[in-house]
């Protein structure tokens, strides 16, 4: 699948930028001085306009914005920099990298493309139309294996994507009965092929184009 992309804008970088530097003035205390940590509040803003830069550019190639229902710029000016401190501490900012961008994105419920690429949490529930089947519906997980151990832990929006104690995310299948309990019924390697078997096994069923969760979801087609 390939999402659409799109060019940087200004008013982006800088809604992030206002925003980013107003969060940071406000944790300074007794502890934190923003010149004195950077060095010079000049090379502070230095990096607050490339968080800003870093991040507008990830996000014109991962973010669905068909899907947002806020004016991207405003949106970013209120939220971004409450987010980015809760990603990182706000001396930390010459670290802020694409990893980082991805964690801002499940903190402020951005809907983002499925590529097959970005480790994303999935969770989908797919109702089965026929009638008296076994299963009501199936469900669509992420999970990883806990390195180590012979243990599959579900992979949510709540998860580091990053975590070195996990192995990479793949996708679970399980049916889903009246009761709610869950029978696995098979693994794949990416959401295209556990969503082909699913329909596979409920034919004429429907899948959405947007999935959520827990954070803004993920956007397949």
């Amino acid at each position: 699948m390939d999402a659409e992309s799109y060019e940087v804008d200004a008013a982006a970088v800088f809604g992030i930028a206002v925003s980013l530097r107003k969060a940071c003035e406000e944790a300074e205390d007794a502890s934190l001085n923003l010149g004195e940590e950077y060095g010079g509040f000049d090379q502070f803003m230095r990096e607050v306009m490339r968080v800003g830069e870093l991040f507008e550019s990830w996000a014109c190639s991962h973010v669905a914005f068909d899907h947002l229902e806020e004016t991207w710029p405003y949106f970013l000016e209120r939220r971004f920099g409450e987010g980015c401190l809760a990603v990182m501490d706000a001396r930390a900012l010459a670290s802020f990298d694409a990893d980082d961008c991805l964690r801002m994105a499940f903190g402020l419920a951005l809907p983002v493309w499925e590529d097959g690429v970005l480790p994303l949490p999935v969770d989908v529930s797919v109702r089965n139309p026929l009638e008296g089947a076994a299963f009501r519906e199936f469900r669509i997980q992420t999970v990883r294996d806990l390195l180590g151990e012979e243990e599959v832990v579900p992979f949510t929006h709540t998860c580091d994507p990053f975590d070195a104690d996990f192995g990479g995310r793949y996708f679970g299948i399980y049916g889903v009965e009246d009761e709610g309990t869950l029978e696995h019924v098979a693994d794949r390697k990416d959401f295209a092929a556990a969503l082909k078997l699913v329909l596979k096994l409920a034919p004429g069923a429907v899948c959405g184009e947007r999935m959520t969760g827990g954070w803004g979801g993920f956007v397949h087609r």
